[in-house]
């Protein structure tokens, strides 16, 4: 982690004041680092903010956002990352000194909302990216959001357009299904339009609606249209 002067003062807070200026409350971040050297220059910087509220394992369940500083996504990363989500701190950011076009899909599968170059990140480029990350927002360089919709986009001809599957979480099918069903069309007439018999007509939408826990076909048809999906 850079620490030179581009850190700067905290924000909300002008030279030689004594005070935070009021706005939003700081971000409770939990930083955890495979060395405590690392975890303790991390923890340094961070406390240094306005914007952000360091908090110790003790409490861990009052962050918000969780910052996991390694050298590689490893096995033992990954199960942090996924210890951590199942807890109550489902937005991480990731500052890994390796990062290659493994790393980011499986930094994508693991649910990480920001990710870092160790080399690059500085206390500022660390700040910014734990609060979009507590916004909800993503952070990821340039260069690397450029890897990852290659690997994303080789993953879905690859691997998932062969086998009639799509990121959305439907198929070609199922979208097919769902798009009828909202433009008011029952069990028989979708059967007659796809050539499918109404038997698999309902064993598609079963299957939808099961594996995305949805109530029925109405809420099938408004998950998919308020998802982008159809």
């Amino acid at each position: 982690m850079q620490t030179g002067s581009s850190f700067g003062q905290p924000a909300g807070q002008r030279s030689g004041s004594t005070g935070r200026a009021t706005g939003p409350d700081p971000v409770a971040t939990y930083v955890y680092a495979g060395d405590p050297i690392s975890q303790a220059g991390v923890i340094s910087q961070l406390r240094q903010r306005a914007e952000i509220r360091v908090v110790d394992a003790e409490h861990l369940g009052e962050a918000v956002v969780a910052v996991v500083v390694a050298d590689g996504l490893t096995d033992e990363v990954l199960r942090v990352l996924r210890a951590l989500q199942r807890g109550s701190i489902p937005r991480t950011v990731l500052v890994a000194r390796v990062i290659d076009d493994s790393t980011l899909v499986a930094a994508a599968e693991a649910g990480v909302g920001g990710l870092l170059r160790r080399g690059d990140a500085t206390p500022d480029s660390l700040a910014r990216a734990i609060l979009r990350v507590a916004a909800g927002e993503g952070e990821v360089p340039p260069d690397l959001l450029g890897r990852l919709l290659g690997q994303v986009g080789r993953l879905q001809r690859q691997v998932l357009a062969p086998r009639g599957l799509a990121f959305s979480g439907l198929s070609d099918r199922e979208a097919e299904v769902l798009k009828l069903v909202a433009n008011g069309h029952d069990t028989a007439e979708i059967a007659g339009r796809l050539s499918y018999s109404q038997r698999t007509v309902k064993n598609i939408l079963h299957d939808v609606t099961t594996r995305l826990q949805l109530r029925n076909r109405s809420h099938a048809v408004a998950y998919a249209v308020r998802e982008g999906l159809i």
